[in-house]
């Protein structure tokens, strides 16, 4: 299975913000467990090399680079293991080399210049970041009719109360999140109430897909 068939099968990205990459094998224990083996590791933290690496190396999981800004990233982030690599923005370098490597790429972009540059760097699918302050799922639905064959992330104030929004376009491969397993309980080590919090995400995701599927 390749990513964006993962991705569009999942419907749900966890974004995660690791400080200690002691915490990462547990934290892929708790999505796994949850029912969604699927994260991306934010290159916020000087950890997030190392814990893409330890998630990585489970085998279970895929595992991607977040917020990825330079060149030395993609080579940092795929030496680490990870499947695909996903920024705020658009840049050409970054996706190149991503190409280079021979992984998904999914830039930022939320206007229609930045999905054509997207098109013409022969992506196909883009990080619709942020979302929220963006326009939202009206946005990416006005996207989608110049752009039919463009699939999108959106990420960034996305949550439980208007994921239904997104998952109805049918534009949209996967969204991405937080709410599952936030900063706060990724340091505590409460890794109980993350699986709690995936299982509950994974169940809103099938819950409303199913609704959809009915209308």
């Amino acid at each position: 299975m390749d990513v964006l068939t993962a991705l569009r099968t999942t419907r749900l990205v966890p974004v995660v913000v690791l400080d200690d990459a002691a915490d990462a094998d547990a934290l892929a224990g708790a999505l796994v467990a949850g029912g969604l083996p699927v994260a991306e590791i934010t290159f916020r933290t000087a950890a997030a090399e190392e814990s893409i690496r330890v998630m990585a190396g489970r085998g279970d999981i895929l595992v991607g680079a977040g917020t990825v800004l330079t060149v030395d990233q993609v080579d940092r982030a795929v030496g680490a293991g990870a499947g695909f690599v996903v920024s705020p923005g658009l840049s050409r370098a970054v996706v190149e080399r991503c190409q280079e490597h021979g992984i998904l790429a999914l830039p930022g972009a939320i206007t229609a210049t930045e999905v054509q540059a997207a098109l013409e760097l022969g992506l196909t699918t883009v990080k619709f970041f942020p979302a929220g302050t963006s326009g939202g799922a009206p946005a990416i639905a006005a996207l989608a009719a110049p752009f039919g064959h463009v699939g999108f992330v959106p990420t960034g104030g996305v949550g439980p109360a208007n994921l239904a929004e997104y998952l109805a376009l049918s534009s949209v491969v996967a969204v991405g999140g937080s709410w599952m397993c936030p900063r706060s309980l990724v340091g505590s080590g409460d890794f109980d109430t993350i699986r709690a919090l995936t299982l509950d995400a994974v169940a809103l995701v099938t819950t409303q897909v199913k609704e959809l599927q009915h209308v």
